[in-house]
């Protein structure tokens, strides 16, 4: 299926095709969801919502200090601890918010996004290995019996604990920042017509464009490698064998793709993968009345 520019169809589409994607989760008793703290777990957030007013229990995973993950009538927490404390994350995603608007030039923006982006991923590392080497949650979720698991991938601790645990695995996410997700999920991405990410190419390049996406594309294993490594050597100690990370993500069941056509190039993808670009946007009061003719909402990413 490919994004294509007719918007209210499309959209029908998108959400008749995003529920039944979810079938094997309505079907399901139990669901355990893996999410990431801040603002990638606002869209999941409210597909847990969705499913516990359908009447499914939903348990969801959350270190002990965190920003976003609070108690809610819609669901359960299960509390694992982490060695830092609340001053520690607050300073580390206001260090990362600010670099984001930090000048840079356009040569030193790759290496810029890299560092800004281990910032924060180093403190979910080390979320991650606190929750897999905490044995008594570990047992709860074994004792618990799940039907399915729900997690953004973007990092990949709920893709190791689906193993785990063995069961399916719903990814809800935006996509990785080296655009692994079309490799992992087996779908074509010809290189000739599908811009790389940080190239701010189009889908009609120029044959040097065309040699410098190439070239962008050949990197992009490297950059997961450095970005996941420590994943995998994790992922092998809790499994107790050697593990190839890219396998495990090739185990999803179904991927939840929140694009959206009027920022992505349309692609072949596979029919595991839906597109759910509007579960990105929130409904917001009306915008004041000399506004109103340029838009008619917010959208919230």
């Amino acid at each position: 299926m490919a994004c294509l520019p007719g918007r209210p169809a499309f959209q029908r589409v998108s959400v008749g095709i995003f529920f039944l994607a979810l079938w094997r989760v309505v079907l399901g008793d139990k669901v355990l969801m893996v999410p990431l703290d801040g603002s990638h777990w606002l869209s999941v957030k409210d597909v847990a919502e969705r499913l516990s007013a359908r009447g499914h229990e939903i348990v969801v995973l959350a270190p002990e200090v965190n920003l976003l993950l609070k108690e809610s009538k819609y669901y359960s927490r299960r509390i694992f601890p982490v060695p830092y404390d609340e001053e520690e994350l607050t300073n580390r995603f206001r260090s990362f918010g600010n670099s984001m608007f930090a000048e840079r030039s356009y040569l030193m923006t790759p290496l810029v996004e890299y560092r800004n982006v281990m910032f924060v991923i180093d403190m979910w590392f080390i979320n991650c290995r606190s929750l897999l080497k905490d044995h008594a949650t570990l047992n709860f979720l074994k004792e618990s019996k799940f039907d399915v698991l729900f997690t953004d991938p973007a990092l990949p601790c709920g893709v190791i604990l689906a193993e785990y645990l063995g069961l399916p695995s719903v990814y809800l996410f935006r996509g990785f920042p080296c655009s692994l997700e079309h490799v992992y999920s087996r779908s074509p991405s010809p290189v000739s017509y599908i811009p790389r990410c940080y190239t701010s190419f189009s889908d009609q390049m120029t044959f040097p464009q065309r040699m410098v996406n190439f070239l962008v594309h050949l990197l992009e294993p490297a950059l997961f490698y450095c970005l996941y490594s420590k994943y995998e050597d994790l992922a092998s100690y809790v499994l107790k064998r050697d593990v190839h990370l890219p396998t495990l993500y090739q185990k999803g069941s179904v991927w939840l793709l929140r694009y959206d056509f009027v920022f992505d190039y349309p692609r072949p993808v596979m029919p595991n993968m839906v597109f759910v670009g509007g579960i990105n946007c929130k409904n917001r009061k009306d915008l004041p009345q000399g506004i109103q003719m340029h838009g008619a909402g917010i959208c919230s990413w």
